[in-house]
């Protein structure tokens, strides 16, 4: 079997490195028989991570749609986005496109859960009276992953922290983890005092919540690229309780993503995209926002894989690798110009 060889800075630690390629998966020991170098030089690091993905729905009808999903699933390749977290959708994902070899690996969460007591939700969400049998089910038919609501609507109702904390409890017995929307500071807070593991959006975080976050190894993903496009818009509208809110909102994630980090809990980067996301971007919005460059690519790649159970480049790891010729942790735009995606051992760019 030919084997293929790497060469370059390996990061996140930063030491000059050879790596051979076997099938799909990494070695640092020179195996025996043929070999072909694919890349020397530059920096090499483990395939970029979207947290936070919808991908292959349309905008409109929120219907899914496989062609959408291969399509946005090979630009992901493409990116050297090459794992992807999923917390809600319509349909369940076809095997065939688990399965694709030129499409990144995913970790799914099923449709989206709300408890039945939220007001004025959209279309989106499935409504439960148990949401505990409802989320272990969903956990334990993807991929250890269940996703629910600590809010919707700013001025209504919030899911009470005990209904979460009975679902987080359920599905923890199980091995699973809770991923929660959560954009109020009650629905925010409750779901952090409940147990829920991953804080999606994470408006309106508290210093004493993220203690209690890191305490337990949780993670947040604020989604910026969700929120940035609209604040100019918003700050046009009358004033008013749903400006404040959403500027208010905006604005604690300023705070809130460097704080996390500080305090130790995992910081995710997840664009929320219907379609293709821009994981770039994304690290981008993480650097303006106060984190050093090198934690920002963290949050997209090797820290991203850690908390959702993947190796980075590791002996016997998996070959999912982006290679680049500048210093990313520097850089981070330098991530839009791969050289080389190793994609389960294959390349694909």
């Amino acid at each position: 079997m030919t084997s293929l060889h790497l060469r370059g800075t390996v990061l996140p630690d930063g030491d000059v490195r050879d790596i051979w390629v076997l099938g799909d998966r990494l070695t640092f020991q020179r195996p025996s028989g043929d070999v072909t170098t694919v890349h020397e030089g530059g920096f090499i690091l483990p395939g970029l991570v979207d947290s936070h993905a919808h991908l292959g729905h349309h905008a409109d009808t929120m219907a899914f749609d496989p062609e959408l999903f291969a399509a946005a699933a090979r630009q992901y390749t493409g990116d050297g986005t090459l794992l992807l977290r999923v917390p809600g959708h319509r349909e369940p994902i076809p095997a065939s496109l688990r399965e694709d070899a030129a499409a990144p690996r995913l970790v799914t969460a099923g449709p989206w859960l709300a408890w039945d007591g939220l007001e004025d939700l959209d279309d989106l969400q499935t409504r439960t009276s148990d949401l505990t049998a409802a989320g272990v089910a969903q956990a334990l038919a993807n991929d250890g992953w269940c996703k629910t609501y600590g809010d919707w609507e700013f001025d209504r109702v919030k899911t009470p922290e005990s209904v979460l904390r009975e679902l987080c409890d359920a599905v923890h017995a199980v091995n699973g983890r809770v991923a929660a929307h959560c954009q109020t500071a009650e629905g925010t807070r409750a779901a952090v005092l409940a147990g829920v593991d991953s804080i999606e959006h994470a408006w309106f975080l508290t210093p004493d919540l993220l203690d209690v976050l890191a305490a337990r190894g949780g993670a947040v993903t604020p989604t910026w690229t969700g929120f940035i496009g609209h604040v100019d818009n918003v700050r046009t509208k009358p004033e008013g309780p749903r400006k404040d809110w959403f500027l208010g909102g905006v604005e604690s994630l300023r705070t809130a993503t460097v704080d996390a980090w500080e305090a130790g809990v995992t910081v995710l980067a997840g664009t929320d995209s219907l379609g293709h996301g821009d994981v770039v971007a994304e690290i981008g919005h993480l650097a303006a926002a106060g984190l050093p460059p090198a934690a920002a690519v963290g949050a997209a790649c090797w820290d991203a894989r850690r908390y959702l159970g993947f190796q980075g480049i590791e002996e016997g790891a998996p070959a999912d690798l982006v290679a680049v010729t500048a210093d990313p942790r520097v850089t981070p735009e330098a991530l839009r110009h791969p050289s080389l995606v190793l994609l389960r051992g294959r390349p694909a760019k």
